[in-house]
């Protein structure tokens, strides 16, 4: 049997004409830790660029879907307008990541969100987003924060008899990384609350309550694989995608 073979869905680096070299130009690309924590699993990794229809020819080879973290979602994609114009988004990436999840859907494949991925599988099945959670949502914490990135830590809430409860046992808090500053407001049918921000409340794991592998996470647990902190083990997360995987 074949190694598995994971789809990664891609970031985009928009080009500037008024740069030199390749910065004129857009880039599509896969973030190197992100990379790397997939790789752990002893699968295979591809990039998915914007194919238009031939998305759906991926889908059908590959045997599971990745969705990279990034930029914000465009509101309009859940039925909104932009509060203030640096929340508008990513119109073109959401319309590429949302056609790519669908195929993987379509044919009944595993797909793990992460961060913008959880959102955009919470958006794709109906729900919606803050904006901006520190200002929309009471009391919200500090999620965001550029200065020190990927070391913003917080602790987390397992929802007991969850599928994330089921990966790490006896395990009720933990701690994570925070990189985001849109997040969950009203969730999508079907989908539960596996994990949630003990300071705010706000959602930080959903599950599809079906058959189908559809996870996502809030964190970004690619920067939890070997952080020698005392943060949540990435390796249980990604060994259950993996094991849901069906290479031919």
């Amino acid at each position: 049997m074949r190694r598995p073979r994971i789809g990664v869905s891609a970031r985009i680096q928009y080009g500037d004409a008024a740069r030199p070299g390749y910065l004129k130009k857009n880039v599509f690309y896969l973030e190197q830790s992100f990379a790397r924590w997939l790789q752990s699993s002893g699968a295979l990794v591809f990039l998915v660029p914007d194919a238009g229809a031939g998305l759906a020819e991926y889908a059908a080879e590959l045997d599971g879907l990745v969705l990279q973290g990034g930029t914000d979602i465009a509101p309009e994609a859940y039925g909104e307008a932009p509060l203030r114009p640096e929340w508008a988004g990513d119109p073109t990436r959401d319309r590429y990541e949302l056609e790519l999840l669908r195929r993987f859907l379509d044919l009944k494949k595993p797909v793990l969100g992460v961060c913008r991925g959880q959102q955009l599988i919470n958006v794709a099945l109906g729900g919606t987003l803050y904006q901006d959670a520190a200002s929309q949502k009471a009391g919200a914490r500090v999620h965001q924060n550029p200065a020190i990135y990927d070391e913003n830590y917080h602790d987390i809430e397992i929802v007991p008899g969850g599928g994330i409860a089921a990966l790490y046992p006896g395990v009720q808090r933990a701690r994570v990384n925070t990189l985001h500053h849109q997040a969950i407001h009203k969730l999508a049918p079907g989908l539960r609350v596996e994990a949630v921000s003990v300071d705010d409340g706000l959602v930080e794991a959903i599950r599809l309550e079906d058959s189908q592998y559809l996870v996502g996470v809030q964190w970004h647990p690619e920067f939890l694989h070997d952080n020698p902190n005392p943060v949540l083990d990435a390796a249980p997360l990604l060994r259950e995608f993996v094991e849901r995987l069906q290479p031919r």
